[in-house]
């Protein structure tokens, strides 16, 4: 600000008035701030200056004015705390001249890496004894630090301005920030456009179109990221906004857990970059284990040293996936957790602008902040989920004459959690129990009320309550469980030797019985109404009689769309159900669904009646996870039923096949493993089931050492593929079922 500024500022008083009108006043203090920050942007050749004013209680720090280019102007402060580390609140506590040319210096063993790309000044505002604040200057780290020169002008400015703010305070001025900062554009600060610069932005001679292209990229960036659901999302807004703008050849993202760095998604020529990245140790001394510490690196390749596991002679990038710590106005923590990287590589050497490493660093602020809300929002729904599974039977009850499946597939909701279950039960009277339930709502709530009603629904089928009277008592229970959430509920009691199916009905869909010859019908029930109204009503129920080889539904509304039930219809269309997998049958029926705004639940169980007088033929065992003996076990449990059963001539094949399916479930799931032998008709089916979700992948043999140490595990597939009839695997419960089944010969059994 220079004499003339001064002169007129202060002919600009009117002698003899002490207050002015809040907009006149307000007016004059925002033409005194603009003349400081527009001089002091100019003299110093900086890209951004601002004053910062003490708020009424003196308690902080708040910007009042920016002036200067952008993206600069976005990486100041809004507020500090008055002992804060940045020059602005050191200024104003020591009273004199402060400086921050580099928050985190570079160790010097750190070849190629660029430093942070702005250094800060500033003076205090202090006049007649009052503290008004302080004025502070960036400038690229390119225009080289502070000189003496530079600090008498900027401290100048600094005593010129003070004194006009004490002037204004004495005619009754309130000389204090306002709610929300007055940005200016100063014309002649934006660095000039570099020649080499491989990506053109803005024109030369427009003032300021340079910084207002970059600041597109970064709006356009952060629209697309409030709008991400996936990591799908967020690596398609990067490869879009950040990616293609710098012309960078790769993108990946990684995430740093349990000591290393895990590639969470990536884009372009990003091979390399992968190789480099994914399951690297944090300890490691590349740039890209520094990075993870919260410094953004930049390496610009070309000739020299460079980290060994980098390519020397292409300039890459290494962005920590946090928020910047040097432009926080509210920290959420004491330190913000590093979530990953956003890592780019070039196809040669490039520079990398101050203003273009400023704008970078805001882009992966947002990347980190939406990583971290997706991988928050997948852990919630993976707790829910799988607290949902913990809840579901992890087996259904061995029953004679009557095969069973289940399925169940959880809402695509952020909270991923519902109420469906289903259950199969023996009664003490020798009738099996089929129940679904469906608690409302897509919440932990609903997925602990439905584990509270599953409870009682089993303990009141223990003691041999028919349906009806199940459902009363657990309506009653439900009125005690302190919830406004209501259920609905079917359950069916089968006599599985004479085909007698009572049914009872809490709001739910009634039970579809697929007969034989290929119709389907509903076994009506009266409706009643769901638990939880707290009615004295009695529950109603009816009796149906079903012929051996019918196929009863079971299923939640998530099964069907929302204003018609066609179940019925997609049952309907398969004609006679004779050699009808129900597996299959039930990956159909779960595919052909709605759009997933529900949970669903599924149980298929198939009648079988009596087969030639003949009781079938099922055996079980149950295998520890840590039972050494299990697959020798295993081995033996099959052939000794198989030769009871008169089937010795299957046994070599089925004892092959289970060896290799309980290995696997041993090796790779870890958990506990069930193991089911069952004749029907004229098929043997075995069964190994673990809590694994994941399915079994058949991998080929391969003729190099690596490619067949990643096979060694996946060959038993192969085995089973080629000596069973038909084999799959399917959810069950709390993980899968991997099943198959062999036609038995003609002269056994």
């Amino acid at each position: 600000m220079d004499d003339r500024s001064v002169s007129d500022a202060e002919s600009s008083r009117t002698e003899g008035q002490d207050h002015e009108p809040a907009a006149a006043a307000e007016g004059e203090l925002t033409a005194v701030l603009h003349r400081a920050v527009h001089q002091t942007a100019h003299r110093l050749r900086a890209v951004a200056a601002a004053v910062y004013l003490l708020t009424p209680d003196e308690g902080e720090l708040r910007v009042a004015m920016i002036g200067g280019s952008p993206p600069s102007v976005l990486t100041l402060p809004g507020r500090m705390p008055l002992d804060a580390s940045y020059a602005s609140a050191r200024a104003l506590a020591t009273g004199k001249a402060a400086f921050l040319t580099d928050p985190d210096r570079l160790d010097a063993s750190e070849p190629g890496a660029l430093p942070y790309p702005y250094s800060a000044a500033s003076v205090p505002l202090m006049a007649r004894g009052r503290r008004f604040g302080s004025l502070t200057v960036l400038r690229t780290e390119d225009r080289g630090g502070y000189g003496d020169v530079d600090s008498r002008h900027l401290a100048r400015i600094g005593d010129r301005l003070a004194g006009l703010l004490a002037d204004l305070q004495d005619r009754g001025v309130s000389v204090a920030p306002g709610d929300l900062p007055v940005l200016i554009p100063v014309f002649g600060t934006e660095p000039s456009l570099e020649s080499g610069d491989p990506v053109a932005r803005g024109v030369p001679g427009v003032p300021g179109s340079a910084g207002m292209s970059l600041l597109y990229a970064l709006q356009r960036l952060t629209d697309m990221l409030n709008r991400a659901t996936t990591m799908e999302h967020v690596v398609g807004a990067a490869e879009l906004c950040v990616m293609a703008p710098l012309g960078a050849r790769a993108l990946a993202l990684a995430s740093a857990a349990e000591g290393r760095m895990w590639v969470l998604g990536h884009s372009g020529d990003s091979s390399v970059l992968v190789r480099e990245l994914h399951g690297t140790a944090l300890h490691t001394g590349t740039l890209a284990a520094r990075a993870l510490r919260g410094r953004a690196l930049f390496d610009p390749g070309g000739p020299g040293p460079r980290d060994r596991h980098h390519d020397g002679t292409c300039a890459a990038a290494y962005l920590p996936l946090v928020g910047s710590r040097h432009v926080e106005d509210v920290p959420m923590s004491e330190t913000g957790p590093v979530l990953g990287l956003c890592c780019l590589s070039f196809d040669g050497p490039r520079s990398f602008p101050p203003e273009e490493r400023a704008l970078l660093t805001m882009m992966t602020g947002r990347l980190g902040e939406t990583v971290q809300r997706i991988e928050l929002s997948a852990g919630r729904r993976a707790l829910a989920e799988s607290m949902q599974k913990r809840l579901l039977p992890a087996t259904l009850a061995e029953v004679p004459r009557l095969s069973a499946t289940t399925r169940y597939r959880p809402a695509r909701t952020a909270g991923g959690a519902g109420g469906d279950w289903y259950d199969l039960l023996a009664m003490p009277d020798g009738r099996v129990a089929l129940v679904l339930g469906d608690v409302e709502g897509h919440t932990m709530e609903s997925a602990a009320v439905m584990g509270q009603l599953r409870t009682a629904v089993v303990a009141y089928a223990t003691e041999g309550h028919g349906p009806a009277a199940l459902l009363e008592r657990t309506d009653r229970l439900l009125s005690r469980l302190g919830t406004e959430l209501l259920a609905t509920c079917c359950v069916m009691a089968l006599d599985t030797e004479t085909g007698t199916a009572e049914v009872a009905l809490a709001g739910h869909p009634a039970p579809l019985a697929h007969l034989p010859d290929g119709t389907v019908r509903r076994l009506w029930a009266p409706a009643n109404v769901p638990l939880g109204l707290h009615t004295r009503g009695p529950f109603g129920s009816q009796e149906h009689t079903v012929p051996p080889g019918t196929i009863l539904a079971l299923y939640s509304d998530g099964l069907h769309e929302p204003d018609r039930d066609d179940v019925w219809a997609r049952l309907d269309g398969l004609g006679p159900p004779a050699g009808t997998d129900l597996e299959h049958l039930a990956d159909r029926l779960l595919q052909d669904t709605s759009d997933g705004r529900d949970d669903a639940a599924l149980l298929l169980a198939r009648y079988e009646g009596v087969d030639g007088g003949r009781m079938p033929r099922v055996a079980r065992m149950h295998i520890h996870r840590r039972d050494l003996r299990g697959v020798r076990e295993a081995r033996g449990f099959v052939h000794t039923c198989l030769c009871d059963w008169d089937l010795a001539d299957l046994s070599d094949d089925l004892v092959l096949i289970a060896s290799e399916l309980v290995t696997n479930a041993l090796v790779h799931a870890g958990s506990d493993v069930d193991l089911r032998l069952r004749v029907s008709g004229d098929r043997v089916r075995l069964e190994v089931r673990d809590s694994d979700s994941d399915p079994p992948v058949p991998t080929a043999y391969s003729l190099t050492d690596e490619g067949s140490s990643r096979a060694e595990h996946g060959r038993g597939l192969y085995l089973v593929d080629a000596l069973a009839h038909t084999w799959n695997t399917s959810p069950s419960g709390r993980g899968k079922t991997v099943w198959l089944e062999m036609d038995i010969p003609r002269t056994a059994g």
